[in-house]
């Protein structure tokens, strides 16, 4: 493709692009950005995400935003709850969210269901906003879930 770059990316060992995708729950691509290999997962979200978020609203749609772990950015909450949007974003994997969690990573005892068993935990974290030394913190409210496979017969 003309004018764009691909790079290497180490995860997968290749030379390829990074796109950043924009659907909706029909699965009808909104919005696009063809990025370089080595990006991160999250950049460029804001001159992609919030100007479509504003379109769909715009439209009179309801906005519901779903991501993986490189998108749990403070900055990024805010910008969400700014404009009313519901969010469910995975949290990176860390020591205290781990000990918050370590009930829920563990298998239930005895045979397993034939039902999926799900269970949550609500529960707050808590991010520095702003610069790193004259930055604010907040709380965010969080919940983390898990399901059980169900037996196979």
């Amino acid at each position: 493709m003309a004018g764009r770059s691909n790079a290497y990316n180490g995860h997968f060992e290749s030379t390829c692009y990074h796109p950043l995708l924009v659907f909706n729950r029909e699965g009808d691509c909104l919005a696009a950005k063809l990025r370089p290999g080595n990006v991160h997962s999250a950049e460029g979200r804001e001159e992609l995400l919030l100007p479509e978020i504003e379109r769909q609203q715009r439209l009179g749609k309801e906005v519901v935003f779903r991501a993986d772990a490189a998108f749990a950015k403070p900055e990024l909450y805010e910008a969400l709850e700014e404009r009313e949007v519901k969010y469910a974003i995975r949290l990176p994997t860390n020591d205290n969210l781990q000990r918050n969690i370590m009930e829920l990573l563990t298998r239930p005892v005895g045979r397993p269901s034939h039902k999926p068993v799900v269970r949550f935990k609500r529960f707050s974290i808590r991010q520095r906003v702003g610069s790193r030394c004259g930055g604010w913190s907040r709380r965010w409210s969080s919940i983390a879930g898990n399901c059980s496979p169900v037996a196979s017969s």
